[in-house]
């Protein structure tokens, strides 16, 4: 008899994703708050390097990750969503009698489009949170997002949570990069300590 594929499980995928989101955050986070102290039209810094250095040698190791609250906030959730939808769409989508690995190309590709979309969809507001705090004043914002969302709705209104998508595209490749790699040895560890999850 065959060994049968054992079935994936949402919750693994859920919680193996959201430990993907933190190793996304400690690797990309340090690199987003550079580029978005570099952006903030005030010309401060000579370059990113600059930046770096000027925001550890002033703040230390907290300047350098402001608003890491935040982008967890932002990252473990969605990162989690992706995943786990991202999965399930797979499983869906793959015929009967078939394997997971035999799905075609275009079903994988609309499983993970999908999956982009409710990724992002939880991820946007936090990430316009997150942006706004890191780029505030010291001190701008003393009870940190709850600040910045009452003072961000109450100017802009509740539409203004979902600006900024592009910003993410600078730190794309070393976030996902530690993120699949988070994924993967956490879903390994979660297959070896706790097989019938």
């Amino acid at each position: 008899m065959a060994d049968q594929p054992k079935p994936i499980s949402p919750l693994k995928n859920l919680l193996a994703g959201g430990f993907g989101g933190v190793c996304l955050v400690f690797v990309g986070h340090p690199l987003d708050t550079v580029k978005i102290q570099a952006s903030s039209g005030e010309i401060k810094y000579t370059g990113t390097l600059d930046c770096a250095k000027k925001l550890y040698q002033e703040f230390g190791i907290r300047g350098i990750y402001k608003g890491t609250v935040l982008t967890l906030m932002r990252d473990v959730p969605a990162s989690g969503m992706y995943f786990m939808t991202y999965e399930w769409l797979k499983n869906i989508f793959t015929p009967e009698g078939k394997r997971v690995s035999e799905l075609s190309a275009p079903r994988i590709l609309v499983a993970g489009g999908i999956a982009g979309i409710f990724n992002w969809a939880v991820a946007i507001p936090p990430d316009v949170l997150k942006s706004r705090f890191q780029t505030a004043p010291p001190g701008k914002y003393p009870n940190g997002f709850r600040d910045v969302l009452r003072e961000l709705i109450r100017n802009e209104g509740v539409t203004s949570l979902y600006k900024g998508f592009n910003a993410v595209m600078i730190r794309a490749f070393p976030a996902n990069a530690a993120c699949f790699l988070g994924f993967e040895v956490a879903m390994k560890f979660l297959n070896w300590a706790i097989p019938n999850l």
